[in-house]
Protein backbone atom coordinates (compact mmCIF):
# COMPACT_ATOMS: atom_id res chain seq x y z
CA UNK A 1 0.00 0.00 0.00
CA UNK A 2 1.06 3.88 -0.36
CA UNK A 3 0.05 6.79 0.68
CA UNK A 4 -0.14 9.34 -2.39
CA UNK A 5 0.05 12.94 -1.12
CA UNK A 6 -1.53 15.18 -3.81
CA UNK A 7 -1.96 18.85 -1.99
CA UNK A 8 -1.75 19.23 2.03
CA UNK A 9 -2.28 23.09 3.10
CA UNK A 10 -4.96 25.52 3.55
CA UNK A 11 -3.95 26.29 -0.53
CA UNK A 12 -6.05 22.21 -0.79
CA UNK A 13 -6.02 18.83 0.60
CA UNK A 14 -6.08 15.20 -0.82
CA UNK A 15 -4.88 11.98 -0.68
CA UNK A 16 -4.62 8.76 -2.22
CA UNK A 17 -4.37 5.71 -0.18
CA UNK A 18 -3.76 2.56 -3.05
CA UNK A 19 -2.00 -1.09 -4.15
CA UNK A 20 -2.12 -2.59 -7.58
CA UNK A 21 -5.35 -3.25 -7.63
CA UNK A 22 -7.56 -0.39 -5.62
CA UNK A 23 -7.27 3.37 -4.74
CA UNK A 24 -9.48 5.13 -1.90
CA UNK A 25 -9.87 9.19 -2.47
CA UNK A 26 -9.27 10.90 0.90
CA UNK A 27 -10.48 15.25 0.38
CA UNK A 28 -10.98 16.23 -3.02
CA UNK A 29 -9.63 19.94 -2.24
CA UNK A 30 -7.59 20.37 -5.52
CA UNK A 31 -8.05 21.15 -9.28
CA UNK A 32 -10.04 18.13 -10.60
CA UNK A 33 -7.17 17.88 -13.07
CA UNK A 34 -4.54 17.36 -10.40
CA UNK A 35 -6.77 14.24 -8.99
CA UNK A 36 -7.01 12.75 -12.43
CA UNK A 37 -3.21 13.11 -13.35
CA UNK A 38 -2.56 11.52 -9.96
CA UNK A 39 -4.95 8.59 -10.43
CA UNK A 40 -2.78 7.99 -13.84
CA UNK A 41 -6.82 8.63 -15.13
CA UNK A 42 -7.85 4.89 -13.95
CA UNK A 43 -11.65 5.94 -12.10
CA UNK A 44 -12.50 2.12 -11.86
CA UNK A 45 -9.67 2.15 -9.64
CA UNK A 46 -11.20 4.14 -7.07
CA UNK A 47 -13.71 2.12 -4.81
CA UNK A 48 -14.91 5.70 -3.03
CA UNK A 49 -13.98 9.18 -1.74
CA UNK A 50 -13.93 10.35 1.97
CA UNK A 51 -14.77 13.58 3.15
CA UNK A 52 -14.09 15.28 6.23
CA UNK A 53 -16.80 18.42 5.89
CA UNK A 54 -17.14 20.85 3.64
CA UNK A 55 -14.79 23.42 2.87
CA UNK A 56 -13.30 24.11 -0.49
CA UNK A 57 -9.71 22.77 0.31
CA UNK A 58 -11.34 19.64 1.12
CA UNK A 59 -14.07 19.68 -1.11
CA UNK A 60 -13.80 21.92 -3.88
CA UNK A 61 -13.53 18.66 -7.16
CA UNK A 62 -16.93 16.77 -5.18
CA UNK A 63 -18.85 16.95 -8.11
CA UNK A 64 -16.45 16.21 -10.62
CA UNK A 65 -15.71 13.28 -8.40
CA UNK A 66 -19.31 12.23 -8.46
CA UNK A 67 -19.46 12.86 -12.14
CA UNK A 68 -17.02 10.49 -12.98
CA UNK A 69 -18.50 7.84 -11.12
CA UNK A 70 -17.08 7.80 -7.46
CA UNK A 71 -19.12 7.27 -4.27
CA UNK A 72 -18.42 10.14 -1.77
CA UNK A 73 -18.54 9.39 2.02
CA UNK A 74 -19.52 12.04 4.06
CA UNK A 75 -21.49 12.70 7.15
CA UNK A 76 -25.47 14.72 5.91
CA UNK A 77 -24.33 18.04 7.31
CA UNK A 78 -21.32 17.92 4.97
CA UNK A 79 -23.47 16.18 2.24
CA UNK A 80 -26.22 19.17 2.81
CA UNK A 81 -23.81 21.83 2.88
CA UNK A 82 -22.80 20.72 -0.20
CA UNK A 83 -25.45 20.30 -2.27
CA UNK A 84 -24.76 17.21 -2.62
CA UNK A 85 -26.98 15.30 -0.56
CA UNK A 86 -29.41 14.46 -3.62
CA UNK A 87 -26.69 12.72 -5.74
CA UNK A 88 -26.56 8.87 -5.93
CA UNK A 89 -23.10 9.10 -5.72
CA UNK A 90 -23.88 10.91 -2.20
CA UNK A 91 -22.96 8.09 0.65
CA UNK A 92 -23.54 9.37 3.99
CA UNK A 93 -22.18 8.12 7.41
CA UNK A 94 -21.74 9.23 10.82
CA UNK A 95 -19.67 8.61 13.94
CA UNK A 96 -19.30 5.33 15.30
CA UNK A 97 -20.19 3.72 11.50
CA UNK A 98 -18.85 1.27 10.34
CA UNK A 99 -18.73 0.51 6.52
CA UNK A 100 -16.94 -1.16 3.81
CA UNK A 101 -15.31 0.47 0.60
CA UNK A 102 -14.04 -2.22 -1.70
CA UNK A 103 -11.00 -3.80 0.41
CA UNK A 104 -10.84 -1.10 3.22
CA UNK A 105 -13.36 -1.08 6.14
CA UNK A 106 -13.86 2.36 7.75
CA UNK A 107 -15.26 3.70 10.85
CA UNK A 108 -16.32 7.24 11.18
CA UNK A 109 -15.80 9.61 14.60
CA UNK A 110 -16.85 12.93 15.06
CA UNK A 111 -14.13 15.82 15.39
CA UNK A 112 -14.06 19.72 16.63
CA UNK A 113 -13.92 22.06 13.38
CA UNK A 114 -16.87 25.00 12.68
CA UNK A 115 -18.60 23.27 10.47
CA UNK A 116 -21.78 21.02 10.69
CA UNK A 117 -20.74 17.34 11.18
CA UNK A 118 -17.34 17.20 10.58
CA UNK A 119 -15.88 13.68 10.68
CA UNK A 120 -12.77 11.77 10.76
CA UNK A 121 -11.62 8.26 9.79
CA UNK A 122 -10.52 5.07 11.14
CA UNK A 123 -9.56 3.11 7.88
CA UNK A 124 -8.41 -0.45 8.05
CA UNK A 125 -7.21 -2.65 5.09
CA UNK A 126 -4.85 -5.77 5.44
CA UNK A 127 -2.19 -4.22 3.68
CA UNK A 128 -1.88 -0.80 5.41
CA UNK A 129 -3.36 -2.02 8.72
CA UNK A 130 -4.93 0.31 10.65
CA UNK A 131 -5.00 4.22 10.05
CA UNK A 132 -5.91 7.05 11.65
CA UNK A 133 -6.88 9.96 9.65
CA UNK A 134 -7.64 13.22 11.97
CA UNK A 135 -7.57 16.32 10.41
CA UNK A 136 -9.18 20.32 11.00
CA UNK A 137 -9.82 19.62 14.61
CA UNK A 138 -8.91 21.34 17.75
CA UNK A 139 -9.20 18.24 20.24
CA UNK A 140 -10.22 14.62 19.87
CA UNK A 141 -11.65 13.14 23.00
CA UNK A 142 -11.14 9.29 21.54
CA UNK A 143 -8.04 7.59 22.25
CA UNK A 144 -7.93 4.86 19.57
CA UNK A 145 -6.34 1.55 19.89
CA UNK A 146 -4.35 -1.04 17.12
CA UNK A 147 -3.07 1.88 15.11
CA UNK A 148 -0.75 0.81 12.55
CA UNK A 149 0.13 4.21 10.79
CA UNK A 150 -1.40 7.52 11.92
CA UNK A 151 -2.10 10.98 9.33
CA UNK A 152 -3.30 13.76 11.57
CA UNK A 153 -2.55 17.64 11.42
CA UNK A 154 -0.08 19.61 12.83
CA UNK A 155 -1.08 22.97 11.34
CA UNK A 156 0.06 25.77 13.95
CA UNK A 157 2.47 26.75 16.54
CA UNK A 158 1.03 28.68 19.33
CA UNK A 159 3.74 30.01 19.66
CA UNK A 160 4.20 31.52 16.84
CA UNK A 161 1.02 32.39 16.07
CA UNK A 162 0.95 34.11 19.45
CA UNK A 163 4.50 36.04 18.01
CA UNK A 164 2.49 37.08 15.00
CA UNK A 165 -0.32 38.62 16.92
CA UNK A 166 2.46 40.85 19.44
CA UNK A 167 4.55 41.80 16.43
CA UNK A 168 1.05 43.17 14.40
CA UNK A 169 1.61 40.69 11.36
CA UNK A 170 -1.82 39.09 12.14
CA UNK A 171 -4.92 40.16 13.77
CA UNK A 172 -6.07 38.72 16.94
CA UNK A 173 -9.64 37.16 15.04
CA UNK A 174 -7.88 35.18 12.93
CA UNK A 175 -5.35 33.85 15.79
CA UNK A 176 -8.41 32.63 17.51
CA UNK A 177 -10.12 31.10 14.50
CA UNK A 178 -7.10 28.82 13.74
CA UNK A 179 -6.93 27.81 17.42
CA UNK A 180 -10.54 26.91 17.37
CA UNK A 181 -11.07 24.95 14.86
CA UNK A 182 -7.29 23.33 13.85
CA UNK A 183 -5.36 21.07 15.78
CA UNK A 184 -1.77 22.44 17.06
CA UNK A 185 1.67 20.80 17.43
CA UNK A 186 1.17 21.00 21.47
CA UNK A 187 -1.96 19.13 21.13
CA UNK A 188 -1.06 16.96 18.55
CA UNK A 189 1.77 15.70 20.43
CA UNK A 190 -0.49 15.34 23.53
CA UNK A 191 -2.81 13.47 21.37
CA UNK A 192 -0.17 11.09 19.89
CA UNK A 193 1.11 10.62 24.11
CA UNK A 194 -2.19 8.80 24.66
CA UNK A 195 -2.13 6.59 21.86
CA UNK A 196 0.16 3.05 22.17
CA UNK A 197 2.53 3.50 19.62
CA UNK A 198 3.83 0.45 19.44
CA UNK A 199 2.26 -1.09 16.40
CA UNK A 200 2.95 2.14 14.31
CA UNK A 201 5.30 2.09 11.49
CA UNK A 202 4.85 5.94 10.23
CA UNK A 203 3.23 9.31 11.55
CA UNK A 204 2.20 11.62 8.68
CA UNK A 205 1.90 15.60 9.87
CA UNK A 206 -0.36 17.37 7.62
CA UNK A 207 -2.37 20.34 6.69
CA UNK A 208 0.72 22.46 7.90
CA UNK A 209 -0.23 26.32 8.07
CA UNK A 210 2.12 28.07 5.64
CA UNK A 211 2.28 30.93 8.08
CA UNK A 212 1.98 29.82 11.49
CA UNK A 213 4.24 26.08 11.32
CA UNK A 214 7.80 24.88 11.15
CA UNK A 215 7.91 21.43 9.03
CA UNK A 216 11.69 20.98 10.22
CA UNK A 217 10.34 21.79 13.86
CA UNK A 218 7.08 19.98 13.91
CA UNK A 219 9.06 16.63 11.95
CA UNK A 220 11.97 16.54 14.65
CA UNK A 221 9.43 17.28 17.49
CA UNK A 222 6.86 14.55 16.71
CA UNK A 223 10.39 12.12 16.17
CA UNK A 224 11.91 12.96 19.44
CA UNK A 225 8.28 12.23 21.44
CA UNK A 226 7.65 9.11 19.50
CA UNK A 227 10.81 7.21 18.42
CA UNK A 228 8.38 6.56 14.86
CA UNK A 229 9.49 7.76 11.16
CA UNK A 230 7.46 11.37 10.77
CA UNK A 231 6.86 12.85 7.50
CA UNK A 232 5.83 16.31 6.74
CA UNK A 233 2.93 15.88 4.05
CA UNK A 234 4.77 17.62 1.18
CA UNK A 235 2.72 18.08 -2.25
CA UNK A 236 3.80 15.41 -4.52
CA UNK A 237 5.22 12.43 -1.76
CA UNK A 238 5.24 8.87 -2.09
CA UNK A 239 5.51 6.95 0.95
CA UNK A 240 5.12 3.00 1.26
CA UNK A 241 2.21 2.81 4.34
CA UNK A 242 2.16 -1.02 5.04
CA UNK A 243 1.06 -2.55 8.50
CA UNK A 244 4.42 -3.94 9.31
CA UNK A 245 7.80 -2.63 8.06
CA UNK A 246 8.63 -5.83 5.55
Amino acid sequence: MQLKIINSNSAGNCYILSNENEALLIECGVQFEKIKQALDFNFKKVVGCLLTHEHGDHAKSVNDVMTVGIDVWASAGTHLALKTDASHRARVTHSSHEFTVGGFKIKAFDVKHDVNEPLGYLINHPECGTVLFMTDTYYCEYVFTGLNNIIIEANYAQDIVDRKVHDGSTKKFLRDRVIESHMSLDTCKKTLATYDLSKVQKIVLIHLSDGNSDSKRFKCEVEEQTGKQVFIANPGLTIDFNKTAF
